[in-house]
C-alpha cells in the first residue's frame, strides 16, 4: 500500500508524535510504502487566498471555486499546494491525524482541506451526464481515509447517550462532508480517549490497538455512507423513505 500519513499536532514529543512514530514504523515492518506531510513542522499555510492561485487577476472579486480550478489546469496553484496534491495522487490510503480540539481538527488540517482539495481536483467535477460527482464518486474516488485522533474526555462521554456527542456524529462532517464527499472511503476512526491522563499501561494498550489497525488497513471495512447516485436519494437530495424509515438527522445516511 501507498500510505500519505498528514500530521497536524505542534509538538512530534506529544502523545500523536508518539503515536505516529510508532504507525509508521508498524508500515516499515509491513513492508507499506508512506509518506507525510506534518503540518506545523512545514510551516503549512492554513488559509486560503488570492495568493494561492499565482496570477489571479487583482483587478475583480475573488471567486475561490472558479480560481482554484483555473489555477489547478493552469498549473499555476502555489508550489506548497502542488506538492501536497502530487502526495495525493501517489497515495491510495490517507491517514489523517490530530489531536480532537473544539470538536473538529485543529485549524491549521482545516486549511489543508480548504487550500489542497480545490475545485477540479477534489471536487466539482461532473460526469458524463453532467451531474456533479460527489458523495462516493468525484476526483478522491477510489482512496481511502482514517482518522487517528486523540480526546481529552473519557469513552463514555462520546457513546451514544454521552455528552459529548456519539463520536461517529462529532466527526460527521470530516467522514461524510469531507472525505466521503470527494470520494474517499472512510474507514471507522482510531480514536485514544482520556489522552490528558494516559498512564505508562494505557499508552501501551493505545500503540498495540494502532499497530493492530494498520495491520488491517488492507481490509478494513470502510463505513457504509449511502452514494450520491447510487439510487439512495431523490432528486431533492432527501434520502429516500424506505431507507431508515421514520428516522431523521445524521444516521440515516449510512
Amino acid at each position: 500500500m501507498k500510505i500519505l500519513w498528514v500530521f497536524a499536532h505542534p509538538d512530534r514529543r506529544s502523545l500523536g508524535g508518539s503515536l505516529m512514530t510508532e504507525g509508521l514504523r508498524t508500515l516499515d515492518a509491513l513492508g507499506h510504502e508512506h509518506r507525510t506531510s506534518d503540518l506545523y513542522g512545514m510551516g503549512w499555510k492554513a488559509v486560503v487566498d488570492a495568493d494561492d492561485f499565482g496570477d489571479a487577476p487583482l483587478d475583480r472579486r475573488l471567486f475561490v471555486g472558479p480560481e482554484q480550478e483555473r489555477a489547478y489546469n493552469d498549473r499555476t496553484l502555489s508550489e506548497d499546494v502542488r506538492r501536497e496534491q502530487e502526495k495525493i495522487a501517489w497515495a491510495d490510503t490517507l491517514v489523517f491525524q490530530f489531536p480532537l480540539w473544539w470538536f473538529g481538527p485543529p485549524a491549521i488540517l482545516k486549511g489543508w482541506f480548504d487550500r489542497v482539495l480545490v475545485q477540479g481536483f477534489g471536487f466539482g467535477i461532473k460526469g458524463p451526464d453532467g451531474r456533479t460527482l460527489r458523495y462516493g464518486d468525484g476526483g478522491l474516488a477510489g482512496k481511502r481515509a482514517l482518522v487517528v485522533t486523540s480526546v481529552g474526555a473519557r469513552e463514555s462521554g462520546f457513546g451514544p447517550r454521552g455528552i459529548h456527542g456519539q463520536l461517529d456524529q462529532v466527526l460527521f462532517p470530516l467522514l461524510h462532508g469531507t472525505f466521503w464527499y470527494t470520494g474517499m472511503a472512510a474507514l471507522p476512526p482510531f480514536v485514544v480517549f482520556g489522552a490528558d491522563r494516559l498512564t505508562d499501561a494505557g499508552y501501551a494498550r493505545g500503540v498495540a490497538r494502532l499497530r493492530e489497525r494498520l495491520r488491517a488497513l488492507p481490509t478494513t471495512e470502510p463505513l457504509p455512507f449511502h452514494e450520491e447516485n447510487g439510487g439512495a436519494y431523490d432528486d431533492d437530495l432527501v434520502l429516500r423513505p424506505e431507507l431508515a424509515p421514520g428516522m431523521s438527522g445524521l444516521g440515516v445516511h449510512s
